[in-house]
């Protein structure tokens, strides 16, 4: 039943990325009281940029506390057009005196969230240099009440534990930030540098050096497309030796960069040995392996566990059964157009806080989540997959809940456009593009000119 008045919840959301900031706006336009706990000193989550990560972290990043959240190195650029970016009432702007490149950078993306914020007045419920130690149900199974959540917390600079009790809990601290290492023969004994690219931030530290990429994902590309242009050597490591057309031609480009298979063991010599029986001599071996889904502050009583990277179980990849809507976790899928799908989580969650939306029952729920593994496991879709959506029709129909927008023909087929871009031409594909026709078209939406300003046309420095 839904109510007719809606209720206020006092609402903690732990984290100020993306994820978080979006549910604390959608949380407080439906009424509810939010305090937002950011263990940083500014917004931005994986966005903040921390340049002293070497100093502060293990160089694998295995301490579960982490000391750094961010895992962005020094020139990294979106992946994704602006134009496809930005909230659904606050589209991603070219401002004076910023960067205005389509692909723009980090720095760039990070001031874009400092606008939402300002705009929607978000900052002004963040408590920063607060770090959550404990977050658990205070008094789950008790008959006739409902679940409260005790937060402890602390701040940087105090030795003082703080406890509050919460009608509700929303866990936003992202997914890009516990290092995963793959398990290596000669891992623990091999005496050079080892270190997993969420330490990385230049490739000045590597120059001259032989240096072993693992992983030829986005972050391995993107990194060994850096490293090969100070280093003796760059040997890339990688599942599979069939490669597509952009990363082909980056290794055909540079003499001195080199496809290998993966590991089969290290030697204490410093000698690295592949699964073809080669070898080299190495002084760095830099991990791109990605990241694993890490809570380390959740109590949970078992009822969410994180196995082989799959967070669960969660119904829609958002609410564990048994304790939602008071606890629910945003920002957990992947490979999505990300900000819109934490707008869209934001505003179930606080519909459903409110008593204006009802979830299914916890059995529903639990079937709901079953058969769910089972077509991804019919599909041959391994585990740790799990939250990998890669689909729009699935953002589209998550959306249908609480009424969200689809998403605009122009904004799908400009992903697809600059995905295929990128997978072609690896290298240039930030600064040269062939999908102007459809740019045009997407500048023409209402969705551009919504807050009185203008998007910039990009194409104008189209360097193809």
């Amino acid at each position: 039943m839904v109510l007719e008045t809606k209720q206020s919840k006092n609402v903690c959301v732990i984290g100020a990325g993306p994820a978080g900031i979006v549910t604390a706006r959608e949380l407080r336009r439906e009424g509810h009281e939010v305090v937002v706990l950011e263990q940083k000193h500014d917004i931005g989550g994986q966005w903040l940029y921390d340049p002293n990560v070497e100093q502060e972290e293990d160089p694998l990043g295995r301490n579960p506390w982490l000391k750094v959240h961010s895992s962005i190195y020094q020139s990294l650029r979106l992946m994704s057009p602006r134009e496809v970016m930005g909230f659904t009432d606050f589209p991603f702007l070219v401002k004076k005196d910023r960067d205005p490149r389509r692909f723009p950078s980090h720095t760039e993306f990070f001031l874009y969230l400092k606008d939402f914020c300002e705009w929607f007045k978000v900052t002004e419920i963040i408590k920063f240099n607060t770090k959550v130690l404990y977050v658990g149900p205070l008094n789950y199974g008790v008959s006739g009440q409902d679940l409260k959540w005790l937060v402890r917390s602390k701040e940087n600079k105090s030795d003082d534990e703080v406890e509050q009790v919460f009608d509700a809990v929303v866990v936003a601290t992202g997914h890009y930030s516990k290092p995963k290492l793959p398990s290596i023969q000669g891992m623990d004994t091999w005496r050079r540098k080892q270190i997993h690219s969420h330490i990385y931030r230049s490739p000045e530290p590597f120059r001259g050096e032989i240096v072993v990429v693992v992983g030829n994902s986005y972050s391995g590309q993107e990194i060994s497309m850096e490293l090969v242009k100070v280093v003796k050597e760059l040997h890339l490591s990688a599942k599979s030796l069939d490669i597509y057309e952009g990363i082909s031609k980056v290794i055909s480009k540079y003499e001195n960069c080199h496809l290998r298979p993966q590991i089969h063991n290290l030697q204490e010599d410093g000698s690295v040995v592949f699964t073809d029986g080669s070898s080299i001599l190495a002084d760095t071996i830099l991990y791109c392996t990605g990241y694993s889904y890490s809570f380390p502050f959740l109590d949970t009583k078992g009822m969410v566990v994180v196995d082989d990277n799959r967070v669960g179980p969660l119904y829609e990849h958002t609410f564990p059964p048994s304790l939602a809507p008071s606890l629910s976790l945003v920002g957990i899928p992947r490979k999505i157009l990300a900000l819109r799908f934490f707008e869209s989580q934001g505003k179930w969650i606080a519909q459903l806080l409110s008593g204006q939306k009802v979830l299914p029952s916890c059995e529903e729920m639990m079937k709901s989540i079953e058969e769910f593994y089972h077509s991804r496991e019919v599909a041959g879709i391994p585990k740790h997959y799990t939250h990998d959506i890669g689909d729009f029709d699935y953002c589209d129909k998550y959306g249908e809940n609480v009424g969200f927008p689809k998403l605009e023909d122009w904004r799908k087929e400009l992903c697809v456009s600059s995905v295929v871009n990128y997978f072609i031409n690896l290298e240039t594909c930030r600064d040269s593009w062939h999908d102007d026709e459809k740019l045009q078209e997407a500048l023409r939406n209402p969705y551009f000119t919504q807050l009185g300003l203008h998007l910039e046309d990009p194409s104008s420095k189209n360097l193809n």
